[in-house]
């Protein structure tokens, strides 16, 4: 969970009014530690932005149909990524890999 930055600013104003780490943390119930470093960077860390998958979904879905007891690195070459790609991607679709018996 992340607090908004209205709320931080608020907190530290307590901090400078002369309130203690420990006194602040007490009457909102935030951890010591949080506030140490929302001491030391009062924005919120933006999130990575992550390039999209080269993996087409329904290429997949589709290839788990017609090769359903193909192996992770048959997929991969087949798709020329990686094998954790399609690990990934596999986990992303709910798809399981685990082989019936």
């Amino acid at each position: 969970m992340s607090y908004s930055e209205h709320f931080r600013r608020k907190i530290l104003a307590k901090l400078e009014e002369g309130y203690s780490i420990r006194a602040v943390s007490a009457q909102f119930e935030i951890n010591k530690n949080t506030i140490v470093e929302w001491k030391k960077r009062i924005e919120i860390k933006k999130t990575r932005v992550r390039k999209p998958s080269k993996i087409n979904d329904d290429a997949l879905r589709e290839d788990v149909e017609k090769y359903p007891d193909a192996y992770q690195y048959e997929r991969a070459a087949r798709f020329n990524c990686g094998v954790s790609s399609i690990g990934a991607a596999l986990k992303r679709l709910n798809i399981t890999v685990k082989k019936r018996r």
